[in-house]
């Protein structure tokens, strides 16, 4: 998620749990298999993840002992580099895959404590680019005088071999598709599109595509821990990224060292779950938008929050009947649902709503979609030049290999807009509509809903804010509350994700816990400073 504010809607950290409004459904992933044990049945039915065995499996050994062979980005002060790991962890006479990795060294002054891996989130969010673009230049400058800045673009995503599904003019299509289908027809085009989408990919990436698992990156995260010469994985993940960091502890739980996960994941929910609970995170997000909007002048929806989402909710009923002009040259037009995507990619952040209002306000008084579409835009990693990045491909071959489909037909989604529209009156529709995605996915799940209990593993870092659209705080209390080493620490506030955004008291309690390995004392809440 960006400079941390003003990158937000721009840059493949959308540290986003990526909600995927428009286009690969907003499911936060679940586990995978990837050869880890799932022996323990937790207490709700949801089974535990079983570490793996501790010694290095023979097989595996060379790609615990290669040489990394460093050379300079174009990114100045950056390191880039190769990793190899096994395509497949049960079988690597399968072959390889190559990781892209980069690192900033250690700065000091101070005793180097060794690699701070980091990943943005997603799934599919570039770790390197939110490493070169943030981490590695705004990380605090005591972080980054002791630990050399490291990230490993997942397998499946940006400068690792990537999945690619759809090609840019197919991608526009396909981003316009109608969420919220009025009658047989439209529902049949929705359909079409998430078929043309899962055929994209399985027809680009047959093999990775079965090899994208959550359990696999988090693998190769120890490939790399190896290959640096790291006793345990330092690690700040946010989002996605935090599942996968949890994911991690319960491979290793031994070789996991100072972990942050800000912006927690309930791996023990199905897909259905995470998608309604996730649905109404962004109700709560939105309500706080409404009440800040309905207080200053310049809101074009109405002095209270309550006209403020009735007038919202009209706005997109007129889109989804007449699309604005945008100023594309008679192109894209401005539809309802990337209308719903531009206002749901300022939900991550509050120091978005500005520009929100903006846009909302060309929209409803000067009858221009281009502010919208612009936000649109910058969430789906939509360059000037029509191409994308695979985030959002990338982020549906994860999200359907590590969890079952939250529904397999238009009718069970049916059944399930109720629960949708209470959760969110504005948004539920086309978020019930947006969960269809995995339904016609060419690989199985490999997947399920479990729990995480990282028994054995150093304390770990739980961050949770109390009104986060993306990752609803409830998710960090339950991920806390199965690891057997958590510390939650809980940020009162807006937006997704607490680390680096403007509250001095979680700064300074994760800096304390990076540095000196102490962790915040139990029930810790913080406010913006």
């Amino acid at each position: 998620m960006r400079t941390r504010r003003t990158s937000r809607l721009n840059r493949s950290s959308r540290i986003s749990g990526a909600l995927l409004a428009a286009a690969a459904a907003l499911l936060v992933s679940a586990c995978s298999s990837g050869g880890a044990s799932r022996a323990a049945t937790a207490d709700d039915g949801a089974p535990a993840l079983g570490p793996l065995p501790r010694a290095t499996p023979t097989a595996l050994a060379p790609y615990y002992e290669q040489k990394l062979r460093w050379r300079d980005c174009e990114a100045p002060g950056f390191q880039c580099a190769t990793l190899k790991a096994p395509l497949d962890y049960a079988d690597p006479d399968e072959g390889d895959i190559k990781l892209a990795v980069s690192r900033k060294k250690a700065t000091g002054p101070g005793k180097r404590l060794g690699s701070l891996l980091v990943n943005p989130g997603g799934p599919g969010g570039s770790a390197i680019g939110y490493l070169q673009g943030y981490a590695g230049i705004a990380y605090p400058a005591q972080i980054r005088a002791r630990y050399d800045m490291v990230a490993v673009d997942p397998r499946g995503v940006a400068g690792s071999q990537g999945i690619e599904c759809l090609t840019g003019r197919e991608m526009d299509a396909y981003t316009q598709t109608d969420l919220t289908p009025d009658d047989g027809a439209e529902k049949d085009a929705l359909v079409a599109a998430y078929k043309r989408f899962a055929e994209g990919c399985g027809a680009r990436a047959p093999k990775l595509l079965r090899h994208v698992s959550t359990v696999e990156a988090a693998r190769d995260m120890d490939v790399l821990r190896a290959v640096l010469g790291d006793r345990k994985l330092t690690y700040v993940g946010a989002s996605y990224g935090t599942f996968l960091g949890a994911t991690y502890a319960g491979l290793f739980p031994e070789r996991a060292g100072r972990l942050v996960l800000d912006g927690a994941l309930d791996p023990s929910l199905s897909a259905d779950r995470l998608n309604q609970e996730q649905t109404a995170g962004f109700e709560t997000a939105f309500q706080a938008f409404a009440e800040d909007c309905a207080r200053r002048d310049d809101c074009p929806l109405g002095r209270t929050p309550a006209q403020v989402g009735t007038n919202l909710s009209a706005l997109f009923e007129r889109l989804d009947a007449r699309p604005l002009p945008t100023g594309e040259a008679g192109r894209r037009k401005l539809g309802e649902s990337l209308a719903t995507t531009g206002v749901i990619a300022a939900m991550y952040d509050e120091g978005a709503w500005p520009r929100l209002r903006q846009a909302l306000t060309q929209a409803v008084r000067d009858q221009n979609g281009a502010g919208l579409l612009a936000l649109s835009d910058g969430y789906f990693e939509r360059e000037a030049d029509g191409n994308y990045s695979n985030l959002m491909y990338a982020n549906a071959a994860v999200n359907c290999l590590d969890l079952p489909a939250a529904y397999a037909t238009p009718d069970e989604v049916e059944r399930a807009l109720p629960a949708f529209e209470k959760a969110s009156p504005v948004f539920g529709r086309a978020l019930a509509w947006a969960s269809l995605n995995c339904a016609y996915w060419p690989v199985k799940p490999t997947g399920g809903p479990h729990r995480i209990e990282a028994k054995g593993a150093a304390p770990i870092v739980v961050v949770g804010t109390t009104r986060d659209p993306a990752t609803p705080y409830r998710w960090a209390q339950a991920l806390a509350s199965q690891l057997t080493s958590a510390r939650l620490l809980t940020y009162d506030g807006d937006g997704h994700t607490a680390y680096g955004r403007g509250s001095d008291c979680v700064d300074s309690a994760i800096n304390t816990y990076l540095l000196r390995g102490t962790p915040p004392t139990e029930g810790k809440r913080c406010s913006p400073s």
